[in-house]
Parts: structure tokens; sequence; C-alpha cells
């Protein structure tokens, strides 16, 4: 059913400076490969999971480097119903800055900047839905952070357009609350209220699963890259390092205990 996709991070999406020197970066450091598509008229770069796409990489549109935006990562999240969904999010104070329009078979997507300033894409697939329910698998996207300035109004936005549900929560002392969400069993991520020391707009970061954390640092580091936060020990056991890829972009790391 459509309605299946509502909420769910189904595609993530490298927006970067230079495509080919990130391929080679992401291949070593995380361990997918890529293969192309070109069912959509123009050809585009897939991560592969193995056998399974898990998102894609290409060039930083001139539009978004006009606008100062930096190589970043999107997470494109599944409605069964982009225009609606995006008439919503604009009703609620997000800004529409790519309007609803269609990739040839492959779906509908949007992209949107919600009412405290961080970017998203909503997505709804023509064909069968990427992406699957429960646990995410090694090489798989795992936790989805939204650093915001207002995590409670953040959350009621995004709760009232997916659905998405509180979950735990953990106070950090001078950090405040970080506050957990989840869709039907799973926790997808958590929300927190960024500091001054970091820097920026608000922004989502996505962790990739893979099976240990130090030695991945050690190619994060090797290929050019720079360890912004860790690697450290999470509440469970959890190890996650978050890091700055070569051309800028931000992306984390996550191994289970």
């Amino acid at each position: 059913m459509a309605s299946d996709i509502r909420g769910r991070f189904v595609w993530y999406e490298l927006l970067t400076s230079d495509p080919k020197a990130a391929e080679d970066y992401y291949t070593k450091v995380v361990g997918w490969g890529t293969t192309l598509f070109e069912g959509a008229g123009t050809p585009y770069t897939m991560w592969m999971n193995g056998d399974t796409p898990v998102g894609g990489v290409m060039l930083l549109p001139e539009q978004a480097k006009a606008a100062g935006a930096p190589p970043h990562w999107i997470g494109y999240v599944g409605t069964p119903d982009v225009d609606a969904t995006a008439r919503d999010a604009a009703d609620a104070g997000a800004t529409i800055l790519v309007a609803p329009q269609d990739i040839p078979s492959v779906g509908r997507f949007a992209v949107l900047q919600d009412p405290q300033g961080a970017v998203f894409s909503l997505y709804a697939p023509a064909g069968e839905h990427p992406g699957h329910e429960g646990p995410p698998m090694s090489g798989e996207f795992s936790w989805h952070e939204l650093a915001t300035t207002d995590h409670e109004a953040a959350f009621a936005f995004y709760a009232k357009l997916f659905g998405w549900k509180k979950t735990e929560s953990m106070d950090m002392g001078e950090m405040g609350v970080y506050q957990m969400f989840g869709r039907g069993e799973q926790t997808l991520g958590g929300m927190f209220n960024k500091s001054a020391e970091i820097p920026g707009p608000p922004f989502w970061l996505y962790y990739t699963r893979v099976p240990d954390v130090s030695k991945a640092v050690e190619n994060v580091t090797g290929l050019g890259g720079q360890i912004l936060n860790g690697p450290m020990e999470v509440p469970g056991g959890d190890m996650i390092v978050q890091c700055l890829d070569p051309q800028g972009a931000a992306f984390a790391l996550h191994a289970s205990a």
C-alpha cells in the first residue's frame, strides 16, 4: 500500500562538488559499490549495498551553490502524495525549494526547508518502494539526527507531516534534551537543539551502519576526510563517529554493540 511508505526514509543523496572523488571515498570508507542508472533519461550513479541500491550521488546543482549550499547529504522521506504533503508543509511554515516534479519512470519528489531551516526531500516512488521495514543492516542508513533551533517545534512539524511519534528522550545536561522519534515499532533517530559551537543553519545528519567504527575511522582520515566528533560510545554500547568527507559533506558512522 502507498500509505506504508509514509514517514519512512527511503533514499539518501549526496550532492557534491566532485562526484567521482566522492564515489572513490565512500566505497572505501563504507564499503558500498556504485552502479549507473540510465532509466530516468539522465545517467545517475547509485550507491549499492551489495545488490541493493541505498542512495545516489550527483553534482551539487548550480541553484544550490548560488544559494550558498555546501556539499551535503539529503534524505528523502516517503509520502503517498508529494504535492499534498508539500502543501501541508508550506502551510505549516516550510519553504518549497524545488517544487514537486516527476523523475520519468522513477517517481515524484520535492525539496523543502523546514520552518527552522533544515533541508529534506519528499518522495513517492512510481514503482517498488526502496528500503525496507525493520532494523537496518550493515551498509544501510541506521540513524537520522536533526540538529535544530527548536526541537519541540521541529518535532511537531514532522509529526504532523509524517505521523512520527516520540519514543525515548535523554537529558544531555547543558545541551538539553535529545528527543528520539520513530514510526511503528522502529526508532528512526533523534532531534536536539544545537549549541552555538555547531556552525551553520539547522541540518539533518545521516548515520550509516558499519561493522567496526574504529577501522572505518582509519579510512575516514587516511583518505582525506576529517573527524568532527568521536569516535564515542553512546548509551546501549553502540559506537558512533561524526565526520566530514574531503569535499566538505558531513556524514556519520554507527556500529552496533
